[in-house]
């Protein structure tokens, strides 16, 4: 490993930049340490004792101007707090990479840069953009065989890779006793992790003969403290397909007749609204793990994202089941699942190419690309126009149903799904319209629960329902 540490009694000068930083680390005491494409100033601090500040307090920067160093952004980002460790990304040539963690001393100074600094003008006409950033220790495994428990599943993982602390897995909407094709690995560290991905990335390992799918499973979002005081709503998931509405309505009132405001039920997970929060804690205590129709359920306080949301820089397809419960009333979405992945710091977002979020008008939710960022960017005269197929494209490039479900279909071979359209009398003769999807190739055929009345919406929730009920 190369390494090159920096001292203030330093005479060699190395980079153009190097007076300024010397000259930094002499007011600030803190150290400087170049190692694996990266400078690292600080970690710990000075006069710091005990363990590294917890998850949560690193953020993202992204967009920096490549011939900006520590030494003017170290005191721009000095404002939101305590800086526990700046590690800036580098270049052999000695330019930065243009993106950079830095890492506060608590979660509070992480939470107070990204709101100073997100979109912040760092030059004239340079906007750099701040999110947060989570050490991933967990990766998705798909192409698991749906009839395998946890158990088999953790021991396979222990024999083929180190550090594994759990596996996740959770059952199928339809079949409580099989899984849904995929599961969680939890490591110890965001290294082992890594070094496992690494390890069962190139597509050609197997479990029990089935050639396994691996990605970095996506980070469970951190909702503040204040925020999640506030929340009345609870998320509950492992639901019977059949289980309806009126019944989560009776069993959550059992303990307060009346305290349930409203539910919203959604294939096999729903949330459960109350009139106050004392009653949402008390109902959440009462009914983790009791039976449903027959089905453990697990209950949790669900998490509320802004309706325009923060600037998501890199976010991707999840990939988690249902692990966030992610809701909203009238000042928030309504989302299933979590949303990692820094595309912004690979270069993905090029400095010079700004984006805008796409008004869009709101859709069903896909359960598979959930939280996507949907933006649009200049198109440059002379770019490079290459053909594409719908194959060679990520699940996280898909943002409805269809697409997904049209997708899955060829990766695994089978023909593509066919839409059969029936229609039903609504209130006040209002035709409603539901569709069936057939998969001739598996000899199966699916159909929601719901009736809409916009053809689009449809369709794509027919899709939606195939989608999950092939796991």
């Amino acid at each position: 490993m190369e390494e090159h540490s920096w001292s203030c009694q330093d005479s060699k000068m190395e980079s153009p930049n190097e007076a300024a930083l010397l000259a930094l680390m002499e007011k600030t005491g803190y150290s400087m340490v170049q190692e694996n494409g990266q400078r690292k100033f600080g970690g710990p601090p000075p006069g710091w004792e005990g363990p590294p500040p917890p998850r949560g307090c690193e953020v993202f920067v992204g967009k920096i101007p490549r011939d900006m160093y520590e030494d003017e952004l170290v005191p721009v980002f000095e404002r939101a707090g305590r800086i526990y460790e700046f590690r800036l990304m580098m270049e052999f040539s000695g330019e930065n990479r243009g993106y950079a963690f830095v890492m506060y001393t608590t979660r509070e100074s992480a939470q107070r840069a990204i709101h100073l600094l997100d979109n912040y003008e760092i030059r004239p006409g340079k906007f750099i953009g701040v999110c947060v950033s989570l050490d991933n220790c967990r990766l998705f495994i798909g192409s698991i065989p749906k009839d395998r428990k946890k158990e088999e599943i953790q021991e396979e993982m222990i024999k083929v890779t180190d550090g594994v602390v759990d596996v996740i897995v959770y059952p199928s909407a339809t079949d409580k006793s099989k899984n849904r094709g995929f599961a969680f690995v939890e490591y110890e560290s965001h290294k082992a992790a890594a070094m496992a991905r690494r390890k069962l990335i190139p597509g050609t390992f197997q479990l029990w003969g089935h050639t396994i799918q691996v990605d970095w499973a996506e980070p469970e979002k951190d909702v503040d403290e204040e925020t999640m005081q506030r929340v009345r709503v609870l998320y509950v998931r492992n639901l019977m397909l059949h289980t309806t509405e009126e019944t989560l309505r009776s069993e959550f009132s059992r303990l307060k007749p009346g305290s349930v405001e409203r539910v919203k039920k959604l294939t096999d997970y729903a949330f459960i609204h109350f009139h106050n929060r004392e009653d949402a804690l008390a109902a959440q205590q009462s009914m983790n793990g009791k039976l449903i129709d027959g089905s453990p359920i697990e209950v949790t306080l669900a998490k509320p994202i802004s309706k325009d949301g923060s600037r998501r820089f890199g976010t991707r397809a999840s990939h988690n089941g249902m692990a966030g419960g992610l809701y909203g009333d009238s000042n928030f979405l309504l989302q299933s699942k979590d949303d990692s992945g820094i595309s912004l710091g690979t270069g993905i977002m090029s400095e010079g190419l700004c984006s805008r979020p796409l008004s869009l008008p709101p859709r069903w939710s896909n359960p598979y690309a959930v939280d996507l960022e949907r933006c649009v960017y200049p198109f440059l005269p002379g770019s490079t126009l290459v053909p594409v197929s719908l194959q060679t494209l990520k699940p996280s490039q898909l943002s409805s149903a269809v697409s997904l479900l049209e997708y899955y279909c060829h990766k695994n071979g089978w023909s593509l799904p066919e839409y059969y359209l029936y229609s039903a009398a609504g209130h006040e003769g209002k035709t409603l319209l539901i569709y069936k999807v057939v998969i001739s190739s598996t000899r199966s055929s699916y159909m929601p629960d719901k009736v809409c009345s916009i053809l689009e919406d449809a369709k794509e929730l027919a899709a939606q329902n195939t989608l999950w009920n092939l796991g």
